[in-house]
């Protein structure tokens, strides 16, 4: 083919839209991790890497108990959740929610079962052995509800992008 033809087939694009939920889940359940959103104590965006579990619809974050994230959603709960792929199929989540309180930092609390299923997610059967000579180090617990969750995948703009002659604007 030459450079100045055009092919139909597009299957590099990969599957465009929203996520199903259980493609929702499936892409949640794995090893990526989220960059959280904020506001510090002066109202400025704060945005950090961190792991999360996601479960009945809503993402369990477990901070150390020094950092300064934790104090944050603490004293005002709304927060941003981006999950993203860096190569194709592209897939990513996008949340805004409310952060609850769940427990505040100890030891043995309600987070070690979660961070548990957490350090094998993100480290496979070498999730032990990070996570247990750190259990005596307290930790916060918080919930993140999602108000709204969006979704998309593939190599494509969204419809509401595109003018009416499907040309992105």
């Amino acid at each position: 083919m030459s450079a100045t033809e055009t092919t139909t087939d597009e299957t590099w694009r990969g599957k465009v839209g929203k996520l199903d939920e259980a493609e929702t889940a499936s892409f949640l359940a794995g090893g990526l991790v989220a960059r959280l959103g904020c506001l510090d104590a002066d109202g400025w965006p704060y945005v950090v890497p961190t792991w999360y579990q996601f479960a009945d619809g809503s993402f369990w974050i477990i901070p150390r108990q020094k950092s300064a994230w934790a104090a944050y959603l603490e004293r005002d709960g709304r927060v941003s959740l981006a999950i993203d792929e860096p190569a194709a199929p592209y897939r990513k989540v996008l949340v805004k929610g409310v952060a609850e309180l769940v427990e505040r930092p100890n030891v043995g609390g309600r987070w070690v079962g979660i961070a548990n299923e957490m350090s094998y997610r993100y480290l496979g059967e070498h999730g032990p052995d990070y996570l247990v000579p750190t259990l005596n180090e307290p930790r916060w617990l918080f919930f993140v509800r999602p108000v709204v969750m969006t979704t998309w995948q593939g190599v494509d703009w969204a419809r509401k992008y595109k003018t009416a002659a499907g040309s992105p604007t």
